[in-house]
């Protein structure tokens, strides 16, 4: 049996607590989807398995508890992820600058690779492959850059020099 460690004990983990409006308002439908619709759901499955009588072999009741506990943790998740994340709204200050929530299309001349990345809070990265992390060493690198100028980012194998091609933001 696992002992459950309290979150007081984790480390807590150095994350941006930055969000781009639209992660934001994915984040909202998320949590109204699993509580109005999912939840529900789950709920009347398991009322009905325990209503058969034996739960000790009733594999329907045991998955769609465990499938209500996992949603009651997303849900406990969400609520304070929005409680706590601050919306990072476009500013025109922003222009010819690399900062959070920017399209950004850089180079790599060496290795002859080019790549479209936006930058976006850690909750935003799932199911995005062209989102990176405010957080990550790349995007680190290429914070406040203008185009045209170099980013170096240090990785385990070296330095990777990125030259950017191209800044835009979502009005």
């Amino acid at each position: 049996m696992r002992r459950k460690i309290p979150e007081s004990t984790l480390p807590k983990l150095n994350r941006s607590q930055m969000i781009t409006p639209e992660g934001f308002e994915k984040l909202k439908e998320e949590l109204e989807h699993l509580w109005k619709v999912v939840r529900p759901d789950i709920t009347a499955k398991v009322s009905w398995a325990a209503s058969l009588g034996d739960r000790s072999e009733n594999a329907d009741y045991h998955y769609n508890k465990k499938r209500l506990r996992e949603i009651d943790s997303r849900v406990r998740y969400l609520r304070k992820c929005i409680d706590d994340f601050k919306v990072i709204e476009y500013h025109p200050n922003q222009e010819g600058k690399v900062m959070f929530g920017a399209w950004v299309e850089i180079r790599n001349e060496r290795r002859g690779i080019k790549k479209r990345l936006r930058i976006v809070g850690y909750e935003e990265l799932i199911g995005n492959a062209d989102y990176i992390s405010m957080d990550s060493p790349i995007a680190k690198g290429l914070l406040n850059k203008k185009v045209g100028e170099e980013a170096v980012v240090t990785t385990k194998i070296g330095d990777i020099v990125w030259v950017i091609d191209k800044i835009e933001y979502e009005k």
